[in-house]
């Protein structure tokens, strides 16, 4: 069963591109560089501008935890620390794979 991850973030006012640049990055090699990650979607609202929403599927919690260890998450975060305002983490297990 594939493991689920939400992520609710908000930038500081001012930071909005530099940080959603910075994540459309750790987005893509998550995706490119993780055998675990099937999934990684960045989703914004033009109404919430500093507001960045992300869905990650991985195999497994074990592939998550992984993840979190990634030379390019660890600079992501590095960098986007001073950027953040707010960050909510929630995790889940598909139900039902419908894909």
């Amino acid at each position: 069963m594939s493991f689920v991850v939400t992520v609710l973030l908000r930038a500081h006012p001012g930071h909005e591109s530099a940080f959603l640049a910075l994540i459309l990055e750790n987005a893509r090699s998550s995706l490119a560089g993780e055998p675990g990650c099937r999934r990684f979607e960045v989703c914004t609202a033009p109404e919430r501008p500093g507001e960045v929403f992300l869905y990650e599927v991985y195999d497994d919690a074990t592939a998550f935890e992984a993840h979190k260890t990634m030379r390019h998450y660890l600079d992501f975060n590095a960098a986007a620390a001073p950027m953040l305002a707010d960050k909510v983490v929630k995790t889940y297990q598909l139900a039902e794979d419908t894909s």
